[in-house]
């Protein structure tokens, strides 16, 4: 069974699995990267890495019109219940079977305060284990640790980590991710977005490629990916 990733640009990213829709830090509105409508996307349900407001972006409005159920940590949780969001909280180590698949929160290295200053809870990524058992690892924003060895040895098939540098891993540290994680797939996202944050992928994909056997699909904003 195929899933389909879409990458919106910067962070936010879409996910067809099983037929549902999923939208990952939907960013949307003020995302220099994309022209996609906060008013108009579809979404079954909407992941949320960490509050910050690159990653948590048009969620409160998606989620209200579409009646999506969010998944984040259960301070963002609490948070988006607050303006009437339907949510499912989970915290890092936990998982949880939803129709779509089983979806664990990772542990990441980075911040989580929401726009208004509230605490937003440790950040996360995530490990959705589809209905066909494919492994899809979403790092989020974060730092290199060397627990991506254990999330690796779940057999991964497709990883989607930040090459950026400044705020997450550059393009060595997600190199050493790559080799940690040994996913069949990777993607590169969190980058160019801004010049604090301007990376050359094609010369990374080549690294990665010369030094370890996954394969690197270099997305533009608004392309898929289709698996397999």
């Amino acid at each position: 069974m195929a899933f389909e990733l879409t990458f919106i640009g910067h962070a936010a990213l879409g996910l067809v699995a099983d037929g549902y829709k999923l939208l990952i830090d939907p960013y949307l509105r003020n995302n220099p990267a994309t022209d996609l409508n906060p008013e108009t996307v579809e979404a079954d349900y909407i992941l949320v890495t960490h509050g910050h407001g690159d990653h948590i972006g048009d969620t409160v409005e998606i989620a209200q019109r579409t009646g999506a159920t969010v998944i984040a940590n259960a301070e963002i949780c609490t948070w988006l219940g607050q303006k009437g969001v339907k949510v499912h909280a989970q915290h890092i180590g936990g998982g949880f079977t939803y129709p779509f698949g089983y979806l664990k929160l990772t542990l990441a290295l980075h911040g989580s305060r929401l726009p208004d200053g509230s605490d937003g809870g440790n950040p996360a990524g995530f490990l959705l284990t589809t209905n066909a058992d494919e492994k899809v690892y979403l790092a989020g924003d974060t730092g290199l640790f060397g627990d991506m060895r254990l999330i690796g040895e779940e057999g991964i098939t497709l990883a989607v980590i930040p090459i950026g540098d400044n705020y997450t891993m550059g393009p060595a540290d997600a190199l050493r991710a790559v080799k940690l994680l040994s996913p069949e797939v990777v993607i590169p996202i969190h980058y160019n977005t801004f010049d604090l944050i301007a990376q050359d992928a094609e010369a990374w994909a080549e690294k990665v490629q010369a030094e370890t056997d996954a394969r690197v699909h270099i997305l533009a904003p608004g392309e898929r990916f289709v698996y397999p």
